[in-house]
Protein backbone atom coordinates (compact mmCIF):
# COMPACT_ATOMS: atom_id res chain seq x y z
CA UNK A 1 0.00 0.00 0.00
CA UNK A 2 1.39 3.39 -1.02
CA UNK A 3 1.10 6.19 1.56
CA UNK A 4 -0.64 9.31 0.26
CA UNK A 5 -0.94 12.64 2.09
CA UNK A 6 -1.92 15.78 0.18
CA UNK A 7 -0.90 17.98 3.13
CA UNK A 8 2.73 16.82 2.91
CA UNK A 9 2.79 17.66 -0.78
CA UNK A 10 1.13 21.05 -0.28
CA UNK A 11 3.65 22.09 2.39
CA UNK A 12 6.23 22.57 -0.38
CA UNK A 13 4.79 26.00 -1.16
CA UNK A 14 5.74 27.12 2.38
CA UNK A 15 9.32 25.81 2.26
CA UNK A 16 11.76 28.71 2.69
CA UNK A 17 13.92 27.52 -0.20
CA UNK A 18 14.67 24.77 -2.66
CA UNK A 19 16.40 22.07 -0.63
CA UNK A 20 18.40 21.12 -3.72
CA UNK A 21 20.14 24.33 -4.75
CA UNK A 22 19.28 26.45 -1.71
CA UNK A 23 17.69 29.28 -3.70
CA UNK A 24 14.85 31.17 -2.05
CA UNK A 25 11.44 29.66 -2.80
CA UNK A 26 10.44 31.44 -6.00
CA UNK A 27 7.03 29.79 -6.19
CA UNK A 28 8.23 26.83 -8.25
CA UNK A 29 9.16 24.61 -5.27
CA UNK A 30 7.19 21.36 -5.32
CA UNK A 31 7.27 17.97 -3.63
CA UNK A 32 9.50 15.88 -5.91
CA UNK A 33 8.93 12.16 -5.31
CA UNK A 34 11.75 9.64 -5.12
CA UNK A 35 12.44 7.71 -8.32
CA UNK A 36 13.65 4.64 -6.42
CA UNK A 37 11.81 1.31 -6.31
CA UNK A 38 12.76 0.96 -2.63
CA UNK A 39 10.59 4.02 -1.90
CA UNK A 40 7.45 2.59 -3.48
CA UNK A 41 8.05 3.86 -7.03
CA UNK A 42 6.65 1.66 -9.74
CA UNK A 43 5.55 1.89 -13.34
CA UNK A 44 2.96 4.65 -13.34
CA UNK A 45 3.08 4.83 -9.52
CA UNK A 46 4.76 7.58 -7.54
CA UNK A 47 6.73 6.76 -4.40
CA UNK A 48 5.24 7.29 -0.94
CA UNK A 49 4.32 10.91 -0.21
CA UNK A 50 6.73 10.95 2.73
CA UNK A 51 9.60 10.21 0.29
CA UNK A 52 9.67 13.65 -1.28
CA UNK A 53 12.18 16.46 -1.53
CA UNK A 54 11.07 20.07 -1.87
CA UNK A 55 12.78 21.18 -5.09
CA UNK A 56 12.48 24.13 -7.46
CA UNK A 57 11.51 23.54 -11.07
CA UNK A 58 15.14 23.53 -12.30
CA UNK A 59 16.40 21.05 -9.68
CA UNK A 60 13.36 18.80 -10.15
CA UNK A 61 13.87 18.75 -13.92
CA UNK A 62 17.59 18.01 -13.59
CA UNK A 63 16.99 15.10 -11.21
CA UNK A 64 14.16 13.62 -13.29
CA UNK A 65 15.29 14.23 -16.87
CA UNK A 66 18.62 16.06 -16.75
CA UNK A 67 21.93 15.02 -18.25
CA UNK A 68 24.26 17.37 -16.35
CA UNK A 69 24.53 14.98 -13.37
CA UNK A 70 25.31 11.28 -13.41
CA UNK A 71 22.69 8.84 -12.12
CA UNK A 72 24.52 8.49 -8.80
CA UNK A 73 24.84 12.29 -8.47
CA UNK A 74 21.12 12.72 -9.14
CA UNK A 75 20.33 10.13 -6.47
CA UNK A 76 22.65 11.74 -3.91
CA UNK A 77 21.30 15.22 -4.69
CA UNK A 78 17.73 14.02 -4.19
CA UNK A 79 18.62 12.12 -0.98
CA UNK A 80 20.31 15.20 0.53
CA UNK A 81 17.33 17.38 -0.41
CA UNK A 82 14.99 14.79 1.14
CA UNK A 83 16.97 14.86 4.41
CA UNK A 84 16.74 18.67 4.46
CA UNK A 85 13.00 18.51 3.71
CA UNK A 86 12.32 16.13 6.61
CA UNK A 87 14.53 18.22 8.91
CA UNK A 88 12.54 21.34 7.97
CA UNK A 89 9.24 19.54 8.66
CA UNK A 90 10.19 18.91 12.27
CA UNK A 91 12.43 21.88 13.15
CA UNK A 92 9.99 24.42 11.71
CA UNK A 93 7.12 22.80 13.60
CA UNK A 94 4.96 22.11 10.54
CA UNK A 95 5.02 18.45 11.60
CA UNK A 96 5.24 17.22 15.14
CA UNK A 97 4.88 14.07 17.16
CA UNK A 98 2.34 13.91 19.97
CA UNK A 99 1.76 11.23 22.54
Amino acid sequence: MIYRNRKLLDLAKFAPCCFGCGCVNDGTVVAAHSNQLRDGKGKGIKAHDFRVAYLCHDCHAEIDQGCRLSKSERLETWEEAHRKTVEWWFLSGVIGVTK
